[in-house]
């Protein structure tokens, strides 16, 4: 089974979806692996590291036409799928509940779809999760640009000139993303808060040293591992605990995704108005509309003295690491839907069930 690799084609995208140590795994459980001119360059892989590995560095039509297997992070380009063959396996982030016209041209060319963001939250599908992988180190990033941008430090700070203060620093959501950026930002010697629908999360705020700011919850579900839109009366509730919180921050980062749905506004535009003059907001879910109503994906928003990142530059900004992880959850993950270099297509099982968004031109997943 021939596996290619396409270069990312989105133009700030520095990761590629296999580095140079899982090809050669993959190569040595029998699979060729056919990786396009230059795709692990941005995250520091040359071409050679790849062919010293024992695969093969083509060029685009080559991989397109002799590949049976492709896959890469972001979803399929037009141009790519135009380039699909029948009965081709591709493998990437499909995004498939918002992306239904992406998964009725990828069935149009009678190939079967795997998607990356579908793999269920499940104790056995961990090693294959690439939304907690990558969002691990978006948590972490999301700090370290947010120290960069802050005119204050983290730590207390005992001088004979005087005492800095310790920074505050809030974080909306408790996931991968929001665990990581309370450690990091705890490690840095801020005083940190967090707040989430889920109550659950309540312990493990508090293991890491920060304080989870209670909300009464009741009636508020959480599912499949990822927190439910939260009810309107819930919001309000939300808003008026943490208000306090929110207007003494230096540093606010918010992560709340809802897979398959546009982002919950949990920052209003009178909220930032009574916000510190020279706080920070990192909004992680921006590319899915934000979790502040004023962020913009596109650029840097200063509204009040407030300065709004809208970004999702967290994984590709520390490519060679994010790839390292992302090529390992797939490398996981082909081995759970491979036996003997075939597919298995073993729909009993969970994780095959849900992945796979479109089986050889018929789309299973909307």
């Amino acid at each position: 089974m021939k596996i290619g690799v396409l270069k990312e084609s989105i133009k700030s995208e520095k990761r590629v979806c296999l580095n140079p140590t899982i090809a050669k795994l993959l190569i040595n459980k029998g699979f060729e692996c056919l990786i396009e001119q230059d795709a692990g360059e941005a995250s520091n892989f040359k071409n050679s590291d790849y062919t010293d590995a024992g695969a093969s560095v083509v060029d685009r039509s080559e991989l397109f036409k002799n590949a049976d297997v492709i896959i890469k992070i972001n979803p399929f380009e037009k141009e790519e799928i135009s380039l699909f063959k029948k009965d081709q396996v591709v493998i990437s982030q499909l995004f498939h509940k918002s992306n239904p016209e992406l998964i009725a041209e990828i069935a149009s060319k009678g190939v079967s779809a795997f998607s990356m963001d579908a793999i269920p939250r499940i104790s056995r599908a961990q090693d294959m999760d690439v939304l907690s992988s990558q969002s691990n180190l978006a948590g972490y990033k999301a700090v370290i640009v947010g120290a960069n941008e802050m005119t204050k430090i983290f730590p207390l700070m005992m001088t004979a000139a005087g005492t800095v203060t310790p920074s505050r620093v809030l974080i909306y959501g408790v996931g991968v993303a929001g665990l990581q950026a309370i450690a990091t930002a705890k490690r840095l010697g801020a005083i940190v808060e967090a707040t989430d629908i889920r109550m659950e999360t309540k312990e493990q705020v508090e293991s890491l040293g920060a304080k989870f700011i209670n909300v009464d919850n009741a009636g508020e579900e959480s599912e499949g591992g990822y927190a439910k839109e939260a009810s309107e009366d819930y919001a309000k509730r939300q808003k008026e605990a943490v208000n306090t919180s929110l207007f003494k921050a230096d540093l606010v980062i918010t992560t709340a995704l809802i897979p398959g749905r546009k982002s919950p506004v949990l920052i209003t535009e009178d909220q930032v108005n009574h916000m510190k003059n020279g706080a920070i907001i990192i909004d992680l879910a921006a590319s899915h509309g934000g979790n502040c109503e004023l962020s913009d994906i596109t650029k840097t928003v200063i509204h009040n003295g407030v300065k709004i990142i809208g970004t999702t530059m967290a994984p590709e900004s520390v490519s060679t690491n994010a790839s390292d992880l992302y090529a390992k959850n797939m490398f996981n993950f082909l081995n759970l839907l491979t036996e003997d270099n075939k597919f298995k297509w073993d729909l009993e099982d969970q994780i095959t069930e849900e992945t796979l968004i479109v089986k050889s031109g018929e789309i299973r997943k909307s």
